[in-house]
């Protein structure tokens, strides 16, 4: 305010000089007091301190911008690389650049976040800083959003152009955008910072090996009962060595006279086959139905080498899987071996 002050009464005082000498010229010409009344006409004066002030208004509106642009604030903390608070308790936030994360309680610190933290309290904090605005006041947390200056030095293009931040766009705020920009390309281009060989390599996470389930046998399958045929029931017959073979009523009854009442007169020939007019070839309605021979349970080898396309069925894959635990028959691990094509299997 007491430059303002000085600069408008500088400005007075100079018009007013300007006045004073031109009545001094006027007297010093050799005019009479009426002369110098005449010369210095009330129009003149009026027009003078017209004059007078608009200059002084265009004074206060320079002196104003340059106060607006000047206006210095101490740094009492750094938040972290990017985030400052000044004199009064607001905080500021740096535009066009952003450093890794240290203060976020839902995010962890991020690579490098500490030195970007640690640079900028070595440039600005319990320092006086410049303030620059770009187009927004201030962003959603109430921050005001500032282009930092501390001497000579422009910190949001020092902390990228070092490799401490990196350039990061906010439309509208976007004056030097470009040059943050370049900054970020020669610092990466220089291996600077967080963009030097192995500081910020993410490491390979360790592999967990997937657990191997216990193979589970498979149980041996039970082939399906041969259901027993009825018995044929035994016809009653009663022995009579007298009766020939066109009296038999059946095949049945002629095996029956001779063999369980010994009518050997039955066989002529002996051969064991009675009555063979109605026995042809010794059949009769006698004789035993054959047992069928059970399915064998079929038997396999553990070669984990083979491949579904070379297994023959299902069981065999099965078998492979649970009992000699090749696990490469199963690649969807849904317990179900070679169930893609060619076999199909299915549970």
């Amino acid at each position: 305010m007491k430059r303002k002050l000085s600069l408008v009464k500088i400005v007075t005082l100079a018009i007013g000089g300007i006045i004073i000498l031109s009545i001094g010229i006027a007297i010093g010409s050799g005019g009479t007091k009426q002369d110098v009344q005449k010369n210095i006409n009330t129009s003149e004066i009026n027009d003078e301190l017209q004059n007078l002030q608009e200059t002084t208004r265009a004074a206060e509106n320079i002196l104003g911008e340059s106060q607006q642009i000047e206006k210095l604030y101490n740094v009492i903390r750094v938040v972290d690389g990017d985030t400052i608070e000044i004199e009064g308790g607001q905080k500021v936030r740096y535009i066009g650049i952003d450093t890794p994360e240290t203060v976020d309680p839902s995010r962890p610190v991020g690579c490098y976040g500490k030195e970007a933290s640690d640079k900028n309290k070595e440039l600005v904090e319990g320092k006086i800083v410049r303030l620059e605005k770009d187009i927004s006041e201030t962003d959603r947390y109430g921050r005001l959003l500032r282009y930092i200056y501390v001497g000579d030095i422009f910190v949001n293009d020092y902390l990228v152009r070092q490799g401490y931040a990196n350039a990061s766009s906010y439309p509208p705020d976007v004056k030097y955008q470009s040059r943050f920009t370049e900054a970020e390309r020669e610092a990466r281009e220089n291996k600077r910072g967080l963009w030097a060989d192995n500081v910020c390599v993410e490491p390979a996470p360790t592999p967990t090996p997937a657990p191997i389930p216990t193979p589970v046998p498979t149980p041996t399958p039970t082939p399906a009962p041969v259901p027993t045929p009825a018995p044929t029931p035994t016809p009653t017959f009663t022995c009579d060595c007298n009766k020939t073979c066109p009296q038999m009523a059946s095949c049945d009854e002629a095996y029956y006279q001779l063999n369980t009442c010994g009518c050997k007169k039955r066989d002529g020939d002996n051969d064991g086959v009675p009555c063979e007019d109605i026995c042809p070839g010794g059949e009769s309605n006698n004789t035993p139905t054959p047992t069928p021979t059970p399915t064998p349970t079929p038997t396999f080898v553990c070669d984990c080498s083979k491949t579904c396309t070379e297994i023959t069925t299902c069981e065999e894959a099965q078998y492979q899987l649970n009992t000699c635990g090749c696990k490469q028959r199963d690649g969807d691990k849904d317990g179900i071996a070679c169930d893609s094509a060619p076999l199909h299997c299915q549970n």
